[in-house]
C-alpha cells in the first residue's frame, strides 16, 4: 500500500472506488467523529480512540469497526475478517456503491460511536504466561539450592526461556546436555540469548 499523506490522497488513488469512498466519509464526517490518517488509512476517532476506518480492496471497498464485536448487527452484515483470530474488529463490506444503504450504514456508524463513549473495547490479553519448570531443572534445583536461588531472581521471561530450551529437547540425553549448558549461566544471573542480545 502507497504511503498517503492525505483521506482526499488515499480516495483519489483508489479511483476504482473513490465515488464510494467518498460517499462513505461524507456519512462518517457526518457525524461527530475526527477524521485522521492512519497506518496511511482513513480513520475515525473519538476521544483519541479509534472508531472506524474506510478502506478499498481489489473486489470490494467498505468500513470496519475496531470494536464491531459489540454491534448488534441487527440486519446481519457484518464479517469477521479472520474468524478464530480477529477478537474485537468487523468489517462492513460492499461490492458497489448500490450496495450501499446510507441510513443503516449511518445506524451502524451511531452504535459504534455509542459504543466508544460507553467504553466497550476488547483489551488486549495481558495475562501473564505461567512459567512451567520441568521436572529435570527441578531436580536439579532440590540438590542445588544456589542455582534454585538464581534461577528465581531471573526475570520470568529468562525463566521461561531456560524452561522452555529444556522442555523442547526430545530426548533425556539432549535435555541432560542442556541442563549442563544452562547451569553455569544461571549462575551467572544472564538468560539463555544474553551473548546475542549484545553483540
Amino acid at each position: 500500500m502507497k504511503k498517503v499523506s492525505s483521506v482526499e490522497e488515499y480516495i483519489e488513488i483508489n479511483s476504482k472506488w473513490s465515488e464510494a469512498l467518498s460517499l462513505l466519509r461524507s456519512l462518517l464526517i457526518s457525524t461527530e467523529l475526527e477524521e485522521t490518517l492512519k497506518w496511511s488509512i482513513p480513520t475515525y476517532t473519538i476521544n483519541g480512540k479509534n472508531v472506524c476506518g474506510i478502506g478499498a480492496f481489489k473486489e470490494h471497498f467498505g468500513l470496519w469497526f475496531f470494536n464491531g464485536v459489540f454491534l448488534k448487527d441487527e440486519h446481519k452484515l457484518l464479517r469477521n475478517a479472520q474468524e478464530g483470530k480477529t477478537k474485537a474488529m468487523r468489517q462492513l463490506n460492499f461490492a458497489s456503491i448500490d450496495d450501499v444503504d446510507k441510513n443503516i450504514v449511518l445506524q451502524y456508524i451511531k452504535e459504534a460511536i455509542e459504543n466508544q463513549k460507553l467504553g466497550k473495547e476488547v483489551k488486549p490479553d495481558r495475562t501473564k504466561k505461567e512459567t512451567v519448570i520441568p521436572d529435570e531443572l527441578n531436580n536439579l534445583f532440590e540438590t542445588h539450592k544456589e542455582l534454585k536461588d538464581r534461577f528465581e531472581s531471573l526475570t520470568p521471561y529468562k525463566q521461561r526461556e531456560y524452561c522452555e530450551y529444556i522442555q523442547t529437547a526430545k530426548r533425556e540425553a539432549t535435555k541432560q546436555n542442556r541442563l549442563e549448558k544452562i547451569t553455569p549461566m544461571i549462575l551467572q544471573g544472564v538468560g539463555l540469548h544474553d551473548k546475542y542480545k549484545n553483540c
